[in-house]
């Protein structure tokens, strides 16, 4: 027991001695489309494109069963462009780019018209979709210097023509429950955010609360019904499943993804199962891992495919990225997979 007194967290890294079963699931049950990764170039460290190799991606893709990417990073004019030539047009079937917008734009003299002129030439290019992140209720402001609330009536009414369009909007509030709390010994993802402190929202004076942004984030789904959502991220609520049900109950054109939150629902794969059973048209397959690589896809496959228990879901990380705690499988129903990994996102990307 000598010295443990001194031991410091960060340096506490243990290693599970569970024996059980490890399910080696290799291929979907189901070809599967990722409806949710980042193949551009604004979140790589160099500026230069996270994926380097094209033809190497391609190959993981068919040695995994996996028939299409969501590209999240197209934005718009050149940057679109160069993210549909790189992928869509050189590979026709294989990705399907989506556009982003600069919600600052709002701020401007007749900045929503603007901004539903820039969606509509994205939509010409061939964007297949618009992708809202999180700086939409976090960092853009308004005209009058506030921040700019996801259900703000200029957000509305660019978000409706994306439905007149018929493209889908794929959208990010906030973050983890835990970024908006307390930096204390109670954060669950302390870790997490110290070496990411710029992830931490808990400012009250500075950022609105977890809640007040995914109320807006329901708002803004419920003022656009001819609009088809997508929250990412389970719904941007993979801590409290019931919230995210309610807006799926209200709102017809909502759905979720799954990714990046292996870790949350694999704390609770009984709750989330059942939301899978209860909503079956509702949840699509997607991983946020970039760049992805074949063991995170069998990782996937095995979170939703296999009945295994208390397992890492960052396997080789001395420490979890997104808590200290292992994750079980979720065992779907079989009849369930080929609307999650592949028919969900077929009708909603307008791919059937």
């Amino acid at each position: 027991m000598s010295g443990i007194e001194d031991l410091r967290l960060r340096d506490w890294t243990p290693v599970s001695q569970l024996r059980a079963p490890v399910t080696r699931v290799d291929q979907p049950a189901f070809g599967c489309i990722d409806a949710h990764n980042h193949l551009g170039r604004w979140l790589s460290d160099d500026g230069d494109w996270i994926i380097k190799d094209v033809a190497a991606l391609l190959q993981i893709m068919d040695e995994r069963g996996v028939e299409l990417i969501v590209n999240l990073d197209g934005f718009s004019g050149d940057e679109l462009e160069a993210n549909l030539d790189r992928y869509d047009r050189a590979h026709p079937g294989r990705f399907l780019t989506l556009c982003q917008l600069d919600w600052g734009r709002l701020a401007e003299p007749d900045g929503t018209t603007a901004l539903i002129a820039v969606l509509e030439d994205c939509a010409r290019r061939g964007a297949g979709g618009v992708k809202v992140w999180k700086n939409l209720g976090l960092s853009f402001r308004d005209r009058t210097g506030g921040l700019l609330r996801p259900d703000d009536p200029g957000v509305t009414a660019v978000l409706t023509r994306a439905g007149e369009l018929d493209l889908p909007v794929v959208i990010h509030t906030a973050d983890p429950i835990a970024f908006f709390e307390p930096l204390d010994a109670r954060n669950e993802r302390l870790d997490e955010l110290r070496g990411a402190a710029d992830w931490w929202f808990g400012d009250r004076g500075r950022y609105p609360g977890f809640d007040e942004l995914l109320d807006a984030h329901a708002a803004l789904v419920l003022a656009c019904p001819g609009t088809t959502f997508v929250g990412v991220h389970a719904g941007c609520a993979a801590e409290d499943l019931d919230r995210v049900e309610r807006l799926v109950n209200l709102a017809q054109n909502y759905h979720i993804d799954i990714a990046g939150r292996i870790a949350e629902l694999g704390r609770q794969p009984r709750r989330f199962a059942r939301f899978v059973a209860e909503h079956p048209d509702r949840v699509l397959f997607g991983t946020d891992i970039y760049p992805i690589t074949d063991d995170q896809y069998r990782l996937h496959f095995r979170f939703l495919e296999s009945a295994d228990e208390g397992f890492e879901y960052a396997p080789g990380e001395p420490i979890p990225p997104q808590g200290r705690w292992a994750v079980s499988a979720l065992a779907l129903d079989p009849a369930l997979l080929a609307g999650v990994y592949r028919d969900n996102a077929r009708r909603v990307f307008n791919l059937t």
